[in-house]
């Protein structure tokens, strides 16, 4: 199977090898454009990626061991076919030729070094992604899904205070339509965009932009909350022994305000958290202050533990903020817990803490008194002011690497 890249230059931006692989091809796979610029080299049958797109891949694997050649943009291993072919066939039964990326392309018109850029795609997704990379000074290739997603990503940047930011939106990169223009957030006024583009971003922060920090312990006042939220100083020290690798899946039993949820997710795109969350007014709250920091794909699961547990992704972390000491909840979490995942609970309350007391004798792990003090007026003067102790037992389950 070959898997070539073509761009919007169609078989004059081909080498000579992708070329060959197209008509060597008993059947050629691709969506309309990519036939269309492909047409005059297309030997075999030409097969048009049905919907839904899963259906396609089936086709080509059912194909397996003749010579099919599989259109994609650009590099195919870029958010590409490619990508998800891989998942099926071993790279020795592929050859892949690719062409530039959009994000080279892109790169190379505005002479951005593309290692010190950041790309992302909303391809598709929800364009609360970008929230997360909007620092000062920092430049962002999005790819879109369509004409009005520039428009969509300049409002996004105008309401969190990014309206000065340099919009460069680029049409048809690398084909004979290529059209380059350039906007501020604020004032975006392009029209007739289109739907093949990609936004260029010089991120600019005015006074009171909404800048998420790239640490755990996010400011307090960035969340929405009924006062039910892991306070900052406290989520640092959850989010520190929860300790996040690669590819994981978080468990947040009771998730409140979804802040160790949405925090555990910010620390790297490959992370996932499920928020278990019984009551529907902060389920709510939770997938609005996931869209705001930019996390939409945090999971919500409204209902009680250990019910609401069944079915879920096997949890490699899991915190439990609230309801430890509910009957079940404790024992699903230990039992359900991947062996070698980490398992951290705070505790308020007298009874909870003894119940963590107990675990900890019998099972071992960390015990930890957590205490914070905040500077407040007293009468004329300023004195400490405590937050309520917290007590937080964590455990890694047997079986598993450190």
């Amino acid at each position: 199977m070959s898997i070539v890249g073509i761009g919007e230059d169609g078989l004059d931006g081909l080498s000579p090898a992708a070329r060959a692989a197209i008509e060597a091809a008993e059947v050629v796979f691709g969506g309309a454009r990519h036939l269309a610029l492909a047409g005059a080299a297309v030997k075999g049958r030409a097969q048009a990626w049905p919907s839904p797109f899963e259906r396609g891949v089936e086709m080509v694997l059912a194909l397996r061991g003749r010579n099919v050649c599989v259109l994609a943009s650009g590099d195919p291993f870029l958010y590409g076919v490619g990508a998800t072919l891989a998942r099926h066939v071993p790279a020795g039964e592929m050859r892949a030729i690719p062409a530039p990326s959009s994000y080279s392309l892109a790169a190379s018109r505005l002479g951005w070094p593309l290692a010190e850029a950041t790309y992302l795609t909303v391809h598709g997704r929800a364009l609360d992604l970008v929230r997360a990379h909007l620092h000062p000074g920092r430049r962002l290739l999005v790819l879109t899904s369509d004409g009005a997603g520039p428009g969509e990503i300049a409002r996004l940047l105008t309401e969190s205070g990014f309206g000065g930011s340099i919009l460069y939106v680029l049409e048809a990169l690398g084909g004979p339509r290529e059209r380059a223009r350039r906007a501020t957030a604020a004032a975006f006024d392009l029209m007739d965009v289109d739907p093949l583009n990609l936004v260029g971003i010089e991120v600019a922060a005015g006074e009171g932009a909404r800048i998420i920090p790239l640490t755990p312990g996010l400011p307090d006042d960035l969340y929405e909350h009924d006062g039910q939220l892991t306070k900052r100083e406290i989520r640092a020290l959850t989010l520190a022994a929860l300790a996040p690798r690669r590819g994981e899946v978080l468990w947040d039993i009771g998730a409140g305000a979804g802040s160790i949820g949405i925090e555990w997710m910010l620390a790297d795109p490959s992370l996932k958290a499920v928020g278990i969350e019984e009551r529907p007014e902060r389920a709510a709250r939770i997938r609005r202050n996931a869209a705001s920091l930019g996390v939409p794909g945090l999971e919500i699961v409204e209902g009680a533990a250990p019910e609401a547990l069944a079915g879920l992704p096997a949890p490699d972390a899991i915190f439990i903020g609230g309801g430890a000491g509910d009957a079940g909840v404790l024992d699903a979490a230990l039992s359900t817990l991947k062996s070698g995942g980490r398992l951290v609970v705070n505790a308020v309350t007298l009874e909870t803490e003894a119940l963590l007391i107990a675990q900890h004798g019998s099972r071992g792990g960390e015990l930890v008194r957590l205490s914070v003090a905040r500077a407040a007026p007293v009468g004329g003067l300023t004195g400490w002011w405590p937050a309520m102790p917290v007590t937080q037992w964590s455990w890694v389950k047997p079986g598993g690497a450190p």
